[in-house]
């Protein structure tokens, strides 16, 4: 009974501004005392409660800890909380399953119980990903540099950032942040960095932006590329580039185009085809495919004669 009542004393403190301990014995039928007993037991469980004396006092939930949920639907709800499950899928600690909870309360009638968008942000890194992105985000809030080993296609290096921005794109997550070595911001893919440290050097903010993350920004084009696809891959060129990528040959082939930013990242993409897969453009990587063809076949111990 009394566990009831202090669920139903905290629905009343979250829906008011305000209430007195005569108002909430009457209405859950106690004495005030016993009120005053259930408010000391919710100060104890966490609930940020305060009793202001006097004329015109009363019973409420601390400022900044209250959410008036007037304004909000049920459609607006579970899109709240499809983001922060969305978010706990890779979060290493527990907050964001303590403030869906916490969002959850007394809203039987605003949450349905069927949810109709599922995120998982997680992958097959999440053991190793999830302390980077706690890690950076203690950073980011407490204003500390972090310290770590980044691998890029070009070199290993050591790093030492101001963190300002965890970010999810392309299906990977993303550093913002003032690079000390390059001496301005860089994006940096959490993939690919290691032993990721929260050192005891505080920054002070600089006036920093959100990087245009834009695909015209990022992937600048300036390699034309066309290229025979069999009619057996439609299915990863739908999911990777859209139903516009490619037009259907005579043949049943599918011809794809498209502007690509580096070869490197073009020639390992194209390989992943096997022999499904014919670049007529550009010709440098035609070449390059052949040339990695026959390597290959050395490696394997097959014969490279007409290749």
């Amino acid at each position: 009974m009394k566990t009831e009542r202090l669920i139903g004393i905290l629905s009343v403190l979250l829906q008011k501004d305000m209430t007195t301990a005569p108002e909430l014995a009457e209405q859950f039928e106690v004495s005030r005392r016993t009120i005053s007993r259930d408010i000391e037991s919710l100060c104890m469980a966490g609930i940020p409660i305060q009793t202001i004396p006097g004329s015109g006092g009363g019973i409420r939930i601390m400022d900044g800890y209250r959410m008036d949920r007037t304004i909000l639907t049920s459609r607006d709800m579970q899109m709240i909380l499809a983001g922060l499950r969305s978010l706990d899928s890779i979060s290493g600690s527990t907050y964001f399953s303590q403030l869906m909870e916490k969002l959850k309360t007394g809203s039987s009638q605003i949450i349905s119980g069927s949810d109709s968008i599922l995120i998982d942000l997680s992958s097959w890194h999440r053991s190793s990903l999830a302390p980077k992105i706690q890690t950076i985000q203690d950073a980011v809030t407490d204003r500390h540099m972090i310290s770590f080993r980044y691998y890029s296609p070009s070199s290993e290096s050591e790093r030492t950032v101001e963190p300002y921005f965890l970010i999810f794109r392309w299906s990977s997550w993303y550093l913002w942040g003032w690079c000390s070595d390059r001496k301005d911001f860089r994006l940096f893919k959490l993939n690919r960095m290691n032993d990721v440290k929260r050192t005891d050097t505080v920054f002070d903010c600089r006036d920093v932006t959100v990087p245009d993350l834009s695909d015209e920004k990022i992937f600048p084009g300036g390699i034309r590329v066309k290229i025979l696809f069999d009619a057996g891959v439609k299915w990863r060129l739908m999911e990777e580039f859209g139903p516009d990528c490619f037009q259907e040959t005579e043949d049943g082939r599918l011809l794809f185009a498209a502007d690509y930013t580096d070869m490197e990242n073009l020639i390992s993409w194209l390989m992943t085809f096997g022999d499904k897969a014919e670049i007529l453009e550009p010709l440098e990587a035609r070449e390059i495919v052949a040339e990695t063809v026959r390597k290959m076949m050395t490696v394997y111990g097959g014969n490279t004669d007409g290749i």
